[in-house]
């Protein structure tokens, strides 16, 4: 992996593949399931402070906002840690996979927010941003192009940061 002193000339984003879009959805699983263990456990947190009641507008008009807030953190921590640590998280791991800016220097913390925001755009319309990875040139997703990153595969036996 590109670190941002080295010569991003000879970055190795060039010779890896694009990543298809069954092994990303399949990442993807994988992730949605640990996040939500994630987001279980923010909503543990809080269930002292309800009784054990869901945080709704009615009961709990106080702790909504709070309680939203802490879920999006936890999903952005959950994927920004390491998309700007390794370039991966563990479900992208388990499937050899790697976000990369399109120069092949590791996500910033801007880009992931670009990222995780243009995915929400990827997803309304149907998923029709996800689609688009079959008809694309590049195999890129809505998401990829508006965040100028992508998503590779690693050979096998390679880790991310080699």
């Amino acid at each position: 992996m590109q670190s941002r002193d080295s010569d991003p000339s000879t970055s190795a984003h060039e010779l890896l593949p694009t990543a298809g879009l069954l092994r990303r959805l399949a990442a993807m699983v994988y992730d949605g399931l640990l996040v939500l263990a994630v987001l279980m456990v923010v909503t543990a947190c809080f269930l002292p402070f309800t009784g054990g009641e869901a945080v709704t507008w009615d009961r709990f008009p106080l702790l909504v906002l709070p309680y939203w807030a802490a879920l999006a953190i936890a999903t952005v921590v959950y994927f920004g840690l390491p998309w700007t640590q390794r370039g991966q998280t563990l479900g992208m791991t388990t499937w050899r996979l790697r976000v990369q800016r399109d120069d092949g220097f590791l996500l910033t913390w801007r880009d992931v927010a670009v990222r995780l925001g243009a995915s929400v755009l990827s997803w309304l319309p149907a998923g029709l941003g996800w689609v688009w990875a079959l008809f694309e040139r590049e195999r890129r997703t809505w998401h990829d192009s508006l965040s100028h990153s992508r998503v590779v595969v690693l050979p096998k036996g390679r880790k991310a940061g080699k």
